[in-house]
């Protein structure tokens, strides 16, 4: 099948930096067949249908480098709380208690909102084998499964059957292309030594990346500071992780010596602003991650933490909090933060050749923004729209690998009532376990 992008604002990539041109857009079954700026093109094939792009943008769709997306299901009820009782206290006695059916719906409800705001590929770690796959395999999403994986020694069963729970998913679940894998190891203070160089064994064996999160809080610093005399970053590294392909997320306590750590082993930094700033765990320190050019990616982390998915909403802020906190209005620019969101991503995935742009050859992974919005008139610049002025909202189409998810605003691939009525129930039961947990102290 040919898709047609007809007469369409188009964000491109040309020489490195990003511009707008005007374009026809040839979709031919899962790629980006053509890009005519100049809409004259003799070569190019017949459109079996043709999406009219007047007063629209297309971009790249956009790559969610770290989140949690069963996550949905605990939104808006751990806020306000410090970060050690925030994931002690609440979500994991939570985790305890969720079904396998609860995570799938959690998921669904996670990629509706991805989907809804121009989100086409995402990294999920989750709990829950199977289910969390099976969803995104429904929605159509392009997705990358990092199965949270916890263990204390060798041969920890709990810790194997995790791994094992990964690996299954991946041999039945993943097909290379929307749906692949990793490992994910989920953190130094929940990983023993000895496990974590296990996994990356496995991981080494299989060719998989690993996917973990790294210097995120100050109780993970000190617990590294205090058992190896290591920084986070330090402590990974002399483990093995960094030795394959990895997604380091957070990465928000660094040291000097940290940022030649990552730059050396090709590290993919997955910078989650608004969850790192409601857990009162700062901000990582992106302007010297760019001065020692680091790829970075970003991600909105889960719904419990964040407590939306909308990498919109993620991508201003990122903008936004350098500028305040060091007074310097070039800290990290729109453009920055773009890449971040489409480049760095691709790269993050190991798909820097085929994702994260608008370019023949490339997968016809796409969101349409609507520019006949309020918050995008008038079309001055619209690099800086997207970042300063957008909010999600604007967001009309959604194509992944040439599959149309979304068309002015109606979703094609889920059951958006079913899913809502199902997680208000799903709700309404957690809610029931906190207030029987507040009762019972």
């Amino acid at each position: 099948m040919v898709i047609k992008l007809e007469k369409i604002k188009a964000l491109l990539y040309e020489n490195g930096s990003a511009v707008i041109r005007n374009a026809d857009i040839y979709i031919k079954d899962d790629r980006i067949f053509k890009v005519d700026t100049t809409m004259q093109a003799q070569d190019a094939p017949k459109a079996d249908k043709i999406i009219d792009g007047k007063d629209r943008l297309a971009i790249p769709g956009l790559i969610n480098a770290h989140t949690h997306a069963y996550m949905t299901m605990f939104r808006n009820i751990a806020d306000d709380v410090p970060f050690t009782t925030w994931l002690f206290d609440t979500i994991e006695p939570l985790e305890d208690a969720m079904t396998p059916e609860e995570s799938y719906f959690g998921t669904l409800l996670a990629n509706i909102e991805m989907i809804r705001t121009g989100t086409t590929s995402y990294v999920d770690m989750y709990i829950c084998p199977d289910v969390n796959a099976k969803a995104a395999k429904e929605s159509g999403l392009r997705a990358c499964f990092t199965r949270g994986i916890v263990g204390s020694e060798y041969n920890d069963e709990g810790g194997m059957r995790r791994v094992n729970e990964a690996l299954h998913d991946l041999d039945t679940w993943c097909d290379g292309d929307l749906r692949f894998a990793m490992l994910g190891p989920h953190a130094p203070y929940s990983c023993s030594g000895d496990f974590l160089k296990h996994v990356v064994e496995i991981a080494k064996e299989r060719g998989l990346g690993l996917n973990m999160h790294v210097a995120e809080g100050q109780t993970e610093v000190n617990m590294c500071r205090e058992k190896y005399n290591m920084t986070p970053v330090e402590y990974v590294d002399s483990m093995g992780v960094f030795d394959v392909h990895s997604i380091a997320a957070h990465c928000v306590y660094l040291e000097d010596r940290d940022f030649d750590i990552l730059k050396a082993k090709n590290v993919n930094v997955a910078i989650n602003p608004f969850s790192n700033a409601k857990l009162a765990n700062g901000f990582s320190p992106v302007p010297k991650m760019l001065e020692k050019g680091l790829n970075i990616c970003i991600g909105t982390d889960g719904a419990a933490s964040n407590n939306t998915l909308n990498m919109f909403r993620e991508m201003t802020f990122e903008a936004m909090i350098h500028k305040g906190l060091l007074k310097e209005a070039t800290a990290v620019s729109a453009e920055n933060v773009l890449k971040f969101a489409t480049l760095g991503g691709a790269a993050a995935l190991g798909r820097a050749n085929e994702l994260g742009e608008i370019r023949e050859g490339y997968k016809a992974d796409i969101a349409v923004i609507d520019l006949k919005t309020p918050q995008l008139q008038p079309n001055n610049n619209l690099i800086s729209a997207l970042i300063y002025s957008a909010n999600g909202s604007e967001v009309d189409t959604v194509l992944v690998n040439g599959k149309i998810l979304m068309e002015h605003k109606v979703l094609t691939t889920i059951d958006e009532e079913r899913v809502y009525f199902e997680m208000n129930r799903i709700g309404e039961r957690y809610m029931e376990i906190i207030r029987n947990k507040k009762s019972s102290k």
